[in-house]
């Protein structure tokens, strides 16, 4: 379905190639409007639609991207909480009906706020701002150097966002509702399923062994075919994981 818009002119900026953006959004109207937006723009190339963080996460890590329009009310992950976990941050324009995210919102350093439903009038003086030179706040210019090269998550915790520290996870368990992501000093129990931690998670320290957990490569102390020992703990290997946890684990076939 199209919007009627008003013949509104765009700038001519001198840029080497369009800036390439994504739509992370879980409405397929709101994502398709915008889309025809975005097509009319001459110096955006639209590159991917998203429905959902944990897809838009992957694709930021695999491709290069300048520009990023944000829901965040998004299934399985938040948008804001999604783009707290980000270490290198595209653009970010947001685009929601809620006024209350506002504040957040800009101090996560995001370009403009776009309130649904998206007038064209109201979108264009949004991306106009993106030819303009990205300003920093203080706050993040003068970040202890540990925030820039520490990768975290905020996960929810009894109704609040933890931050949790990836290189502080010794493994991620399981439970019948919920998991646990386990720490040296803590447990934090939270509601996803295993799976989308997989997903959200993948990196090469992080390694699916059994149906119900998830290990840090870099905390395992011991391991063999049926089990690995993290601080003292024995996790079994499922029977399903053993060839893949072999090969990643340098064992081969294993014995």
């Amino acid at each position: 379905m199209s919007m009627p818009q008003p013949n509104i002119q765009f700038p001519s900026p001198q840029l080497p190639h369009p800036l390439k953006c994504i739509i992370v959004e879980d409405e397929p109207l709101a994502a398709e409007i915008l889309a025809e937006y975005v097509n009319q723009t001459p110096f955006l190339e639209l590159t991917h639609v998203c429905y959902d963080a944990i897809k838009a996460l992957d694709v930021v890590r695999q491709n290069p991207v300048d520009v990023m329009f944000l829901d965040i009310n998004l299934p399985k992950l938040n948008g804001l909480e999604f783009l707290k976990t980000l270490l290198h941050q595209p653009r970010v324009i947001i685009t929601t009906a809620y006024h209350h995210y506002a504040v957040e919102g800009f101090e996560l350093q995001v370009t403009d706020y776009l309130l649904k439903p998206i007038e064209f009038a109201r979108y264009t003086k949004a991306v106009n701002k993106l030819l303009q030179p990205q300003r920093h706040a203080d706050s993040v210019v003068h970040k202890p150097a540990e925030h820039l090269v520490r990768p975290y998550y905020f996960f929810t915790v009894s109704k609040r966002s933890v931050k949790i520290h990836l290189d502080e996870i010794l493994f991620i368990e399981s439970l019948k509702d919920s998991v646990s992501i386990v720490t040296k000093s803590k447990a934090y129990n939270t509601h996803y399923q295993l799976g989308e931690l997989e997903d959200l998670m993948r990196s090469d320290n992080f390694l699916r062994i059994h149906r119900s957990f998830m290990v840090a490569i870099d905390k395992i102390e011991s391991f063999s075919a049926a089990e690995v020992e993290i601080m003292g703990r024995i996790l079994p290997i499922g029977r399903s994981h053993k060839l893949y946890v072999m090969e990643k684990l340098g064992r081969g076939q294993g014995q």
